[in-house]
């Protein structure tokens, strides 16, 4: 194993942000069970805000950002993990408050590792990511309140981002019929291709009035955006359809009524994918590489970068230049 490995390290001094490839030791991991070799982490919308001085993601600097990875085992103090073992480790603190995965190696608690499903390599894995298991987590809750194939439509929002993308594909291969909502017109072909039955623009979903309760269209609805768009969503939902909402770039105000919930019984599902439990993670990650694992993961969704090539997407994705998911090759 290596002294030295390369690492994305953001840094705030006064008024004085950076964010560089820098060379570190090991003695500048932060304390944790299993040292991991990285192969692959990903770009998410937090990432990028982790990279700017005023994202309000990072309180303390230096600081390696990325909230996923997957990578080897190289020496773990835990024994459920012993070197060699392919993982994934994403989510909790990795990235925010703990170094994270933009990293050629790190250093994790254990009991945010999670062993490779088999059926997964770990880029298919960081494909994924954490916007794929939000997709994921989504879609199984949707299940969970009786949306089925035979529901009706299925909305996505945000359809063209990582949470957007592969929540498309997997509904699609589970036999929804997915309505993709973008309001890039120039995507309209893409997100066929990952199996929409139907692309929307971001105006028909949202229009400039929303009615308390508006026409019933929508049997589910998996949401990343959140704000105006959720109010929307909300008002065009059938009599007991789901809405799953993991976003707030449309922001965090939802101006909406009781009617849709009161006299709809529409249901309004909070997805957390960073604290979401182990007993339903470990098995959520199971399902994603078996019926949910779409065939367009790597071939249409997932790009890949090096860690030279990262900081222009960390950039490009917080100007919603970025379609699917951006993987980070590490090693």
């Amino acid at each position: 194993m290596t002294d030295t490995f390369r690492a994305l390290v953001v840094n705030k001094d006064n008024e004085q942000f950076s964010a560089d490839v820098k060379t570190l030791t090991f003695d500048d991991l932060p304390e944790g069970e299993v040292t991991i070799r990285t192969a692959y982490s990903s770009v998410n919308y937090k990432d990028g805000l982790a990279s700017i001085p005023n994202g309000n993601i990072v309180s303390t600097y230096p600081f390696v950002p990325g909230i996923d990875l997957a990578g080897t085992v190289v020496s773990s103090t835990d024994s459920r993990f012993k070197e060699g073992d392919e993982v994934i480790a994403t989510s909790y603190e990795i990235g925010v408050t703990h170094y994270g995965g933009f990293s050629e190696y790190v250093r994790v608690k254990s009991e945010w590792v999670i062993p490779l499903p088999k059926g997964l390599s770990l880029q298919e894995a960081m494909a994924y990511g954490t916007a794929g298991f939000t997709a994921a987590l989504s879609i199984q809750r949707l299940e969970e309140h009786g949306v089925r194939p035979d529901s009706g439509e299925v909305v996505v929002t945000g359809a063209t981002g990582g949470v957007g993308s592969l929540a498309v594909a997997m509904l699609a291969k589970l036999g929804y019929d997915v309505v993709a909502s973008t309001g890039k017109a120039s995507e309209h072909e893409y997100l066929k291709g990952l199996g929409a039955k139907d692309v929307v623009s971001r105006e028909e979903i949202n229009p400039e009035k929303i009615r308390p309760l508006g026409k019933q269209r929508w049997a589910g609805a998996i949401d990343p955006v959140g704000g105006k768009t959720l109010a929307a969503l909300l008002s065009n939902t059938k009599y007991g359809g789901s809405v799953a909402v993991s976003g707030l770039t449309g922001g965090p105000k939802v101006e909406t009524t009781v009617f849709p919930f009161i006299l709809r019984g529409v249901n309004l599902l909070g997805i957390d994918s960073v604290y979401c439990p182990m007993d339903i993670r470990k098995p959520l990650w199971e399902r994603m590489a078996t019926d949910l694992k779409p065939e367009s993961l790597l071939s249409d969704i997932g790009q890949e970068v090096d860690l030279n090539g990262l900081p222009n997407v960390l950039s490009s994705i917080l100007k919603g230049e970025v379609r699917g998911r951006t993987i980070v090759k590490l090693s």
